[in-house]
Protein backbone atom coordinates (compact mmCIF):
# COMPACT_ATOMS: atom_id res chain seq x y z
CA UNK A 1 0.00 0.00 0.00
CA UNK A 2 1.03 3.46 -0.77
CA UNK A 3 -0.89 7.35 -0.69
CA UNK A 4 -1.03 6.79 -4.28
CA UNK A 5 -3.33 3.91 -4.03
CA UNK A 6 -5.64 5.97 -1.38
CA UNK A 7 -5.17 9.54 -2.66
CA UNK A 8 -6.04 11.33 -5.67
CA UNK A 9 -4.94 14.08 -6.77
CA UNK A 10 -8.38 15.56 -6.51
CA UNK A 11 -8.60 14.83 -3.00
CA UNK A 12 -5.65 17.66 -2.04
CA UNK A 13 -6.30 21.28 -0.91
CA UNK A 14 -5.40 24.36 0.48
CA UNK A 15 -7.61 25.55 2.78
CA UNK A 16 -7.57 29.44 3.96
CA UNK A 17 -10.57 29.70 5.80
CA UNK A 18 -11.22 27.56 8.73
CA UNK A 19 -11.48 29.00 11.68
CA UNK A 20 -12.36 25.91 13.93
CA UNK A 21 -12.10 22.06 14.18
CA UNK A 22 -15.38 21.67 13.01
CA UNK A 23 -15.15 24.17 10.40
CA UNK A 24 -11.95 21.87 9.54
CA UNK A 25 -14.05 18.92 9.41
CA UNK A 26 -16.29 20.06 7.21
CA UNK A 27 -13.42 21.34 4.71
CA UNK A 28 -12.86 17.60 4.61
CA UNK A 29 -16.26 16.72 4.13
CA UNK A 30 -16.59 18.62 1.36
CA UNK A 31 -13.55 17.95 -0.11
CA UNK A 32 -14.30 13.72 0.51
CA UNK A 33 -18.06 14.65 -1.77
CA UNK A 34 -16.23 16.32 -4.41
CA UNK A 35 -12.97 14.05 -4.82
CA UNK A 36 -14.93 11.04 -3.79
CA UNK A 37 -18.85 11.56 -4.61
CA UNK A 38 -19.04 10.63 -0.63
CA UNK A 39 -21.73 12.19 1.32
CA UNK A 40 -20.29 15.71 2.96
CA UNK A 41 -22.64 15.48 5.74
CA UNK A 42 -22.36 11.77 6.44
CA UNK A 43 -18.24 12.14 6.39
CA UNK A 44 -18.56 15.18 8.64
CA UNK A 45 -21.21 13.35 11.20
CA UNK A 46 -18.42 10.23 11.31
CA UNK A 47 -15.40 11.99 11.99
CA UNK A 48 -16.87 13.94 14.39
CA UNK A 49 -17.78 10.68 15.72
CA UNK A 50 -14.65 9.58 16.29
CA UNK A 51 -13.24 12.50 17.63
CA UNK A 52 -15.64 12.04 20.50
CA UNK A 53 -13.82 9.14 20.99
CA UNK A 54 -10.37 10.95 21.50
CA UNK A 55 -9.08 13.74 19.64
CA UNK A 56 -6.98 12.65 16.13
CA UNK A 57 -4.41 15.80 16.56
CA UNK A 58 -1.12 13.31 16.40
CA UNK A 59 1.10 16.64 16.90
CA UNK A 60 3.65 18.78 15.58
CA UNK A 61 0.85 20.42 13.61
CA UNK A 62 -1.07 17.51 12.17
CA UNK A 63 -4.05 15.64 12.23
CA UNK A 64 -5.06 12.00 11.03
CA UNK A 65 -8.85 12.40 11.17
CA UNK A 66 -10.60 8.87 10.41
CA UNK A 67 -14.08 7.18 10.26
CA UNK A 68 -15.50 4.21 8.84
CA UNK A 69 -18.31 4.95 6.72
CA UNK A 70 -20.70 2.29 4.83
CA UNK A 71 -20.38 3.93 1.30
CA UNK A 72 -17.03 2.94 0.95
CA UNK A 73 -15.34 0.28 -0.69
CA UNK A 74 -11.60 0.76 -0.20
CA UNK A 75 -9.68 2.93 1.77
CA UNK A 76 -9.45 6.68 0.63
CA UNK A 77 -7.85 9.70 1.77
CA UNK A 78 -8.24 13.56 2.09
CA UNK A 79 -5.37 16.14 2.54
CA UNK A 80 -5.88 19.74 3.66
CA UNK A 81 -3.44 22.16 4.44
CA UNK A 82 -4.50 24.91 5.93
CA UNK A 83 -3.01 28.44 5.64
CA UNK A 84 -3.93 29.35 9.30
CA UNK A 85 -3.43 26.78 11.75
CA UNK A 86 -6.72 26.02 14.04
CA UNK A 87 -6.88 23.96 17.63
CA UNK A 88 -7.39 20.68 17.25
CA UNK A 89 -6.96 19.65 20.85
CA UNK A 90 -4.13 17.64 19.86
CA UNK A 91 -1.86 15.46 21.81
CA UNK A 92 0.98 18.60 22.83
CA UNK A 93 -1.44 21.13 22.46
CA UNK A 94 0.23 22.68 19.34
CA UNK A 95 -2.38 24.01 16.92
CA UNK A 96 -3.39 22.19 13.71
CA UNK A 97 -2.48 22.91 10.06
CA UNK A 98 -2.34 19.84 8.44
CA UNK A 99 -4.91 17.64 8.00
CA UNK A 100 -4.82 13.94 6.14
CA UNK A 101 -8.19 12.42 6.71
CA UNK A 102 -8.80 8.59 6.54
CA UNK A 103 -12.32 7.18 5.08
CA UNK A 104 -12.39 3.29 5.47
CA UNK A 105 -14.78 0.69 4.68
CA UNK A 106 -17.38 -0.49 7.86
CA UNK A 107 -15.58 -3.67 8.16
CA UNK A 108 -12.03 -2.93 6.99
CA UNK A 109 -9.70 -3.87 9.73
CA UNK A 110 -6.11 -4.56 8.77
CA UNK A 111 -6.14 -2.54 5.63
CA UNK A 112 -7.36 0.54 7.76
CA UNK A 113 -4.96 0.79 10.29
CA UNK A 114 -2.11 0.04 7.83
CA UNK A 115 -3.12 3.03 6.17
CA UNK A 116 -3.27 5.08 9.29
CA UNK A 117 0.25 3.63 10.02
CA UNK A 118 1.14 4.99 6.55
CA UNK A 119 -0.15 8.18 6.70
CA UNK A 120 1.18 8.78 10.77
CA UNK A 121 5.06 7.46 9.26
CA UNK A 122 4.99 9.25 6.51
CA UNK A 123 3.91 12.73 8.66
CA UNK A 124 5.96 11.99 11.22
CA UNK A 125 9.00 13.72 9.17
CA UNK A 126 9.65 16.89 9.94
CA UNK A 127 11.20 18.11 6.52
CA UNK A 128 8.81 16.66 4.84
CA UNK A 129 6.01 18.62 6.72
CA UNK A 130 8.35 21.76 6.26
CA UNK A 131 8.21 21.70 2.32
CA UNK A 132 4.29 20.79 2.46
CA UNK A 133 4.35 23.71 4.98
CA UNK A 134 6.37 25.83 2.05
CA UNK A 135 3.93 25.02 -1.21
CA UNK A 136 0.29 26.60 -1.65
CA UNK A 137 -0.40 24.61 -4.71
CA UNK A 138 -2.30 21.55 -4.73
CA UNK A 139 -0.65 18.84 -6.95
CA UNK A 140 3.11 20.02 -5.73
CA UNK A 141 1.37 19.16 -2.20
CA UNK A 142 0.20 16.06 -3.65
CA UNK A 143 3.38 14.85 -5.78
CA UNK A 144 5.13 15.77 -2.20
CA UNK A 145 2.91 13.32 -0.41
CA UNK A 146 3.13 10.74 -3.12
CA UNK A 147 7.10 11.00 -3.65
CA UNK A 148 8.43 11.29 -0.68
CA UNK A 149 5.97 7.94 0.36
CA UNK A 150 7.92 5.94 -2.32
CA UNK A 151 11.51 7.05 -1.62
CA UNK A 152 11.05 5.89 2.13
CA UNK A 153 9.69 2.62 0.79
CA UNK A 154 13.24 2.43 -1.33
Amino acid sequence: MDLSTILKPEAVKVVSAASSKKRLLHAVGDLAESAYDLDANRVVEALIERENLGPTGVGHGVALPHARLESVDSVLGAFILLEKPVDFNAVDRQPVDIAFALFAPEEAGVEHLKALALVSRTLRDTSLCSKLRANQDASTLYSILTEAQSVQAA
